[in-house]
């Protein structure tokens, strides 16, 4: 970190507590939409998450941390430019004058506070930043900590969140001990029971061979298998919602869930693959919680939002998913359980099924054990324990908080696509364009959830028990949210 960023500790001693309250300024004819400045920073984080997906293959846990934090620090930013808003990192920064409290200045905090903590956390993209901050008329290279400009408090908001949770649990340095300043080396040293090649114990986890661009086999290791150890924003801990156990071998419910998964994936319809694709998101991904972030973008641009609606409704987003990504880790490691994958293998071993055979095979008879996900052989299985599905506990999650948030559960958006364009290889075995519609938030997390069992990739036990956790987080999530709005309690 730059040496002109002093401690905070002597920083707070220049902090003006002597203001006199005067005139709120209006501006007149605010920008909305895809026109205001907190929009425009939030396709500036997606575009750096795809970037980042690109150079370090998916990351999901800790792309959403990098969201998380990034939008809390533009919303602890603004915070001094609201009449109640408290900072949840911004520590000791008076609350500025009502006289101060104008667009510009807002603009102007919350640039400083995304460019500094994208810079941080995307680092390899410090140019793209750069450039954008050139565009908007701001100097990259202001650096001040007066907390009595708008650029001094967007630097020092993004200050306390990075220098708070630089030890987080997240090893985002290589911080911890015998980690060797590798980032994200894992200092729980988590072992499976099972290897790619032998599976001892059918309930727990075994990793799986994939095939790179090369042609070359290898069996990633588990992602991020301490990720229950990071520090939540809204949570009291990761276990705070802990569901129960999944269903185990020998039970009729593994049985029929199982067969579950292999039915819906040999019968997958056009629309079904389109939805399987675009919940996957395919090469170029922003990961689950970027994928809520471009939602939450939709429902920006459909109510034409303001500066401040934006940066609320990211600020809680974004919080969300990053904790219900904890929460979800914390059931995936304490179960360590089975995919389908593997469940597949062993409960239909020698007894010939119908399945789709890979790209360009379409649904074919093979021997159970030869079953694999609607996936491509580049990243056939997320290599990582099933239960619960992060895709269905990140989407109960933020589509709850979508839902909180507006007050209505309509969301109303739809896409197009082309079946088969991430999966196949031949645009031959590409289906035809269909639409999916997402009428409201609560069907659009369904979907999701839903997705992951179609494509091969969870049970169902996984994405009801995924959904419900997220469901928690996200309530949990906006009462923490409300607090810090300032809202008088019991309102």
């Amino acid at each position: 970190m730059n040496k002109c960023w002093i401690s905070l500790s002597i920083l707070f001693l220049l902090i003006s507590c002597g203001d006199r309250p005067e005139k709120a300024v209006v501006d007149a004819a605010e920008p909305t939409g895809t026109e205001n400045r907190a929009y425009q920073w939030g396709e500036m984080a997606l575009e750096a998450t795809a970037l980042d997906t690109e150079r370090f293959t998916p990351r999901p846990t800790v792309t959403s941390r990098y969201l998380g934090l990034i939008f809390t620090a533009v919303f602890d930013a603004w915070s001094r430019y609201d009449a109640s808003a408290i900072p949840v990192y911004l520590e000791e920064v008076a609350r500025r004058p009502e006289g101060e409290r104008t667009l510009s200045n807002k603009e102007i905090a919350i640039s400083y506070a995304a460019y500094r903590t994208l810079n941080e956390y995307y680092y390899s993209d410090t140019t793209l930043f750069r450039q954008y901050m050139l565009e908007l008329g701001l100097d990259p290279d202001e650096r001040s900590l007066d907390p009595n400009t708008p650029a001094g408090i967007g630097n020092l908001a993004a200050l306390a969140v990075i220098e708070t949770r630089k030890i987080d649990g997240a090893n985002q340095y290589g911080e911890v001990p015998g980690s060797n300043g590798e980032p994200y080396f894992d200092y729980t040293e988590y072992a499976p029971v099972n290897s790619a090649d032998k599976n001892v114990d059918i309930n727990r986890w075994q990793p799986k061979y994939f095939t790179d661009a090369e042609g070359t086999q290898f069996a990633p290791g588990c992602l991020t298998p301490f990720w229950q150890h990071v520090t939540p924003i809204t949570l009291d801990s990761a276990s705070q919602f802990r569901p129960g156990p999944p269903p185990m071998v020998g039970s009729e419910q593994l049985e029929r869930e199982v067969r579950e998964v292999i039915e819906l994936q040999a019968n997958l319809t056009d629309a079904d693959k389109a939805l399987v694709e675009f919940m996957r998101d395919g090469p170029k991904s922003v990961q689950q919680a970027g994928h809520w972030l471009k939602f939450a973008q939709d429902v920006s641009r459909r109510d034409a939002h303001t500066l401040d609606q934006d940066v609320k409704m990211y600020f809680l987003n974004q919080i969300t998913a990053m904790d219900a990504f904890i929460a979800s880790w914390d059931s995936k490691m304490y179960y360590d359980y089975a995919r389908p994958y593997a469940l597949v293998h062993d409960y239909f071993q020698d007894e010939v099924i119908r399945a789709w055979g890979g790209p360009g095979k379409g649904v074919i008879e093979m021997p159970g054990q030869q079953w694999r996900p609607y996936s491509p052989d580049v990243f056939l299985c997320p290599p990582f324990p099933s239960y619960t599905s992060g895709h269905s506990t990140v989407s109960g999650a933020c589509g709850e908080a979508l839902r909180l948030f507006t007050g209505d559960d309509y969301f109303g958006e739809s896409v197009k696509l082309v079946p088969g364009v991430l999966t196949e290889l031949d645009p031959k075995h590409y289906g035809d364009t269909v639409t999916l519609k997402f009428p409201t938030f609560t069907e659009a997390a369904e979907m999701a959830g839903k997705s992951r069992v179609m494509g091969g990739y969870h049970i169902e036990a996984d994405n009801v028990a995924g959904l419900e956790l997220g469901r928690d987080v996200a309530r949990n999530a906006w009462e923490f949210y409300r607090k810090h709005l300032g809202a008088p309690k019991g309102s």
